[in-house]
C-alpha cells in the first residue's frame, strides 16, 4: 500500500494481514456493515466555520484503527504465514488449526463499523454529541467555546480554538496511537493552504494527475476551450469516422473522462458548462 501525501508524493509504504473477507456470510459471520464518514460537501461548510469563527484545523491519523475495534460475532481464520505454532501444536499440520479473531481485523466487513463504534462511544464519554443526520461530526460546547471532530474513516479534522483542540488531543492520545500532522493540508482529495484570515482549498494534485491520465499535461492552454464547429459537415471536426480514415491521436477512453472531471466539480463549478 502507497501513502500519499497533498502533492500526490508517495511518502512510505505500508503492508498488514488481511482477513479473507469475501468468504463472509451474512447473518453468520457479519450483520451491518454502514460507518458513515464526512462527505466534502459537509467538510467545506465546516471549512467556512473555521474560517468565520477563525478556528484552527488540525489533522490527525489513528495508526491501525480497525484493531481498536471489538467483534461482535465468532470469526475463526486460518493460521498466516509467519505465525509461531505454541510448542504443543507443531506436531501436526498447521491446517489443522485455527485462530479466533478478538479485533475488527483489516479485511472483515465489519471492521470499519466496530472501529466506529469504538470511536463514537470514545467521544460520548467525553461529552461530545452527534446527530442522526451527521453521525460523523461530533460537537462538544461549553460556555464560551465548542469544539468539532469530523471522522473520515481513521483521519480526525479537530477544528476549534487552540486551547480546546489541545485538550482533544491529549484525550484522544491517551485513548488511542496517533500521528499528528498539524494543520489540515490535505483531506478528501482537497488540498488546504491556511492563509491570513482565510483557506485556500483546491485540487491542484488531482488535476494534474487527471491531465497526465488522458495524456494532455503536455497541451497548450487556451483562452477558451470550445472547438468551433463547422457548418460544412466535411469540414466538422466532430463528424462520423469515414471509411479508411485515419484516427489522429489515442482515443480517450469518454465515461472515464468524464467521471474524473466530475471529481473536479467539489471546487471547480465553473467546469459544469463543459460536461
Amino acid at each position: 500500500m502507497r501513502k500519499k501525501n497533498e502533492k500526490n508524493e508517495i511518502v512510505r509504504y505500508k503492508a498488514r494481514p488481511v482477513a479473507q473477507g469475501f468468504s463472509q456470510r451474512l447473518g453468520f459471520d457479519y450483520d451491518e456493515t454502514y460507518s458513515p464518514v464526512v462527505d466534502t460537501i459537509t467538510f467545506r461548510y465546516l471549512v467556512s466555520i473555521a474560517v468565520h469563527e477563525k478556528l484552527d484545523m488540525r489533522l490527525m491519523d489513528v495508526v491501525t484503527a480497525y484493531l481498536y475495534g471489538n467483534l461482535e460475532n465468532n470469526i475463526y481464520m486460518r493460521i498466516p504465514e509467519g505465525f509461531n505454532m505454541p510448542e504443543a501444536c507443531k506436531s501436526n499440520p498447521r491446517d489443522v488449526y485455527s485462530i479466533r479473531i478478538q479485533k475488527s481485523l483489516y479485511g472483515l466487513k465489519q471492521s470499519g463499523r466496530m472501529w466506529y463504534n469504538r470511536l463514537n462511544e470514545c467521544l460520548t464519554k467525553e461529552g461530545y454529541t452527534n446527530d442522526p443526520i451527521c453521525p460523523c461530526v461530533f460537537i462538544k460546547k461549553n460556555r464560551s467555546n465548542f469544539m468539532i471532530i469530523v471522522i473520515y474513516v481513521d483521519d480526525l479534522n479537530l477544528i476549534g480554538t487552540p486551547e480546546e483542540i489541545q485538550k482533544a488531543v491529549e484525550y484522544l492520545k491517551k485513548e488511542f496511537e496517533i500521528k499528528d500532522f498539524g494543520k489540515t493540508k490535505f483531506c478528501l482529495g482537497l488540498q488546504i493552504e491556511h492563509l491570513e484570515g482565510e483557506i485556500f482549498v483546491h485540487q491542484t494534485a488531482y488535476t494534474q494527475k487527471v491531465l497526465k491520465r488522458f495524456r494532455m499535461d503536455k497541451t497548450h492552454t487556451l483562452s477558451t476551450p470550445m472547438v468551433i464547429r463547422s457548418l460544412d459537415p466535411y469540414k466538422d471536426p466532430f463528424r462520423p469516422q469515414e471509411e479508411h480514415e485515419e484516427i489522429l491521436g489515442p482515443e480517450v477512453p469518454y465515461l472515464s473522462a468524464f467521471g474524473a472531471l466530475i471529481i473536479l466539480l467539489i471546487v471547480q463549478d465553473q467546469i459544469y458548462h463543459l460536461l
